[in-house]
């Protein structure tokens, strides 16, 4: 299971350090009963009055204060639940204003802020999840290129790296297999969210593969290539169900999403390298394109 900071322990702000351990410890233990596996906590930082300016680069210092500490505790929640996964959506780190904010400012309280996680616990990786707008305007951090940047000014690049959401490299206006790919490239992909958007609108989260089939074999297909979860990484769905469907079917999407990838990723396995690999020799891309579509008609 994936858990931000106030799933494990609710209303975590009004509560002591000890208080949180306590009931981390007691969530732990329900965990171990049922055979799950916590694999990341991440602090909510986009719900408090404290980071309606940003979270680690607000230009508020006392706010900037709230999101270090409340990211510490999610470390140590991390900690007890088992995982050393810490994954950071920095949901409002940029601006709806330029003026507002210094960018090459907020760059370096960023790093200031990894660099004070990094150094509370000398095993926790941080995985930046890239979002290019929503809920502010215009991010500071759009793309995965931009998160293993940020990495490499930190104090320990290696323990920086990225989860990736295809709905967010959609609305980036990117490919999320070549993001994946890119990722993949630096050995940086520590997670995943699967799901799929229809354009460039508001964040959809809809099942994978629900609006480009095409688009989503290709995620499976370069995780295949790569070998992604060989070192025990996971795959995750960041889906929603519809808004109109009925409540009783509200977590169908979850299934199906599932399916889907399941069935694409045996669609990647029974694709022919070989005679696409003679079609690129050939530079028939007519012919690839096509045997791309009858492979995935099932012809």
């Amino acid at each position: 299971m994936m858990f931000h900071d106030d799933d494990a322990v609710p209303d975590i702000d009004g509560k002591s350090e000890s208080q949180i351990q306590k009931e981390t410890k007691e969530l732990k233990k329900k965990l171990n009963g049922e055979g799950i596996a916590a694999e990341m906590v991440a602090p909510r930082l986009w719900f408090s009055p404290n980071t309606v300016d940003g979270a680690y680069t607000s230009n508020n210092a006392r706010h900037r204060q709230y999101a270090i500490e409340r990211s510490l505790r999610a470390i140590d929640i991390a900690n007890t639940l088992g995982t050393d996964l810490i994954v950071l959506w920095l949901a409002r780190e940029g601006t709806y204003i330029r003026e507002a904010k210094n960018a090459r400012r907020s760059v370096e309280w960023l790093v200031e802020a990894l660099d004070k996680m990094l150094a509370h616990d000398k095993s926790a990786r941080l995985a930046i999840e890239p979002k290019p707008n929503e809920p502010m305007d215009q991010a500071y951090v759009p793309t995965i290129g931009h998160a293993l940047a940020v990495a490499h000014l930190t104090r320990d690049p290696k323990r920086v790296g990225a989860l990736i959401e295809s709905a967010h490299c959609i609305l980036a206006g990117l490919d999320p297999s070549d993001e994946i790919a890119f990722a993949l490239s630096f050995g940086k992909l520590w997670s995943l969210h699967l799901n799929d958007q229809n354009g460039l609108k508001f964040d959809q989260d809809k099942p994978f593969g629900s609006v480009n089939l095409r688009c989503a074999f290709d995620q499976a297909r370069v995780l295949e290539q790569n070998k992604y979860g060989s070192q025990g990484e996971y795959v995750c769905f960041d889906v929603h169900p519809f808004r109109t469907t009925r409540a009783e079917h509200w977590v169908a999407h979850l299934d199906n999403s599932r399916r889907t990838f399941l069935r694409l990723v045996e669609k990647a396995r029974a694709f022919n390298e070989t005679k696409a690999r003679q079609m690129i020799d050939d530079r028939d891309y007519q012919a690839l394109d096509q045997y791309v579509i009858e492979h995935l008609l099932g012809k």
